[in-house]
């Protein structure tokens, strides 16, 4: 807290005295008011656009394309309530203009010595959202009573996308790299597993949630297989995955280049797709249960409301149960 106290009072020694060249500056005359004005306008405009549009295309594949097991199972999910009252938050908090300066100058202080992940976790910042709770249950066709033993977030970020899936287990555990999204997670009592043990067989899961990480962590195929390994024999792994793909290691390599790599053949979203299901999946001993497209949804700043990519996402269970 006081590490906060001390850069609340750095910012705002900044903003008082920067120029107008700055869109955000607060005392820099007409030119950093008009600039100001003029993104706040424009973010209004788009926001204005979304909420009168049903966003059909960020589920959208196109099935012709598929083989005839992918398309048995898609699955088509439409934007719900959940995701409607996700994005009006989204616009309610780009509009609170004092707060998304503060975090504009935060971020640019904090970067010389965080990464962007960490960042958001100490602003309180960022927070993801992938799918409902519904659409949580329909993917893995349970009812709303349903209970399991145990739930594993890999790499969690700040537990908001685990908050879907955690009332229906028992006990719910997460990983995650970043010191302050941890903190975050602890906040919200999940159990945190070491990012060296989590894999050493001494709990098994009912189900793992692998949302968007293989596509930013250093050993992808070593995840999986120990995934396979902590798994229950019945159990299932939902995996999410940015297309089209794009490996970035934002933790543990200099270079940003993951050890292990994915080689992916196409360049159209049902290429991939039906790459990761036949050269990574299947090779790593799963099956496909379901298959679909999402959003993956991420709250803005002032520009813009929440910034979206396209998420293909694959409901996996063990190639050896039944």
């Amino acid at each position: 807290m006081q590490i906060q106290k001390i850069l609340t009072v750095v910012i705002c020694v900044h903003m008082c005295i920067s120029s107008g060249e700055n869109m955000y500056t607060l005392s820099g005359g007409r030119r950093g008011r008009r600039s100001l004005a003029r993104t706040v306008f424009n973010r209004m405009q788009e926001d204005e656009k979304h909420r009168t549009d049903n966003h059909s295309y960020w589920y959208f594949v196109k099935r012709s394309s598929l083989p005839a097991d992918l398309c048995d199972s898609f699955v088509q999910l439409h934007q719900d309530g959940e995701t409607g009252d996700f994005l009006e938050n989204c616009y309610e908090k780009s509009d609170w203009v004092f707060t998304q300066i503060y975090h504009s100058f935060a971020k640019a202080f904090l970067s010389w010595f965080m990464e962007n992940t960490s960042i958001n976790g100490w602003l309180g910042r960022g927070s993801m959202f992938v799918i409902s709770r519904s659409q949580f249950t329909t993917l893995l066709d349970i009812e709303e009573t349903w209970t399991g033993e145990n739930m594993l977030d890999l790499g969690a970020g700040d537990g908001e996308v685990t908050k879907k899936m955690a009332p229906y287990f028992e006990s719910v555990y997460a990983t995650e790299t970043s010191k302050p999204m941890v903190t975050r997670l602890k906040e919200k009592g999940y159990k945190i597993l070491d990012l060296d043990k989590w894999d050493d067989g001494t709990i098994v899961f009912d189900f793992v949630n692998c949302m968007n990480l293989l596509d930013r962590c250093d050993t992808p195929v070593k995840i999986l297989h120990s995934i396979k390994q902590v798994l229950k024999p019945n159990g299932r792994v939902i995996v999410a995955i940015v297309l089209p793909f794009s490996p970035f290691v934002e933790f543990g390599a200099s270079d940003k280049k993951p050890t292990e790599n994915i080689y992916l053949n196409g360049t159209t979203f049902e290429e991939q797709s039906i790459s990761l299901v036949r050269d990574v999946f299947e090779p790593a001993g799963f099956k496909l249960e379901k298959f679909t497209r999402v959003p993956y949804l991420c709250e803005g700043d002032m520009e813009s409301s929440f910034y979206v990519l396209d998420d293909a996402l694959f409901v996996l269970s063990l190639k050896d149960n039944g």
